[in-house]
């Protein structure tokens, strides 16, 4: 299931790693794609939503609803 979400906050590639991080320890096979210039991140998970969301809040930054 692809899933789109809108999170601000992130500024360099370390930002990248710590949300791909987060989303993968949530989902080990998660696919992540991130478009920083648009703060977009693309995650390909059978994961809910929510969780994968509170996964990229706790790493501090903020997700669009």
């Amino acid at each position: 299931m692809n899933q789109n979400f809108t999170v601000s906050g992130m500024t360099c590639g370390h930002c990248e790693k710590a949300v791909t991080r987060a989303i993968k320890q949530v989902d080990p096979q998660a696919e992540v794609r991130i478009d920083r210039s648009k703060n977009l991140v693309e995650v390909q998970s059978q994961q809910a939503r929510e969780a994968l969301a509170k996964a990229i809040s706790e790493e501090g930054y903020a997700v669009a609803a």
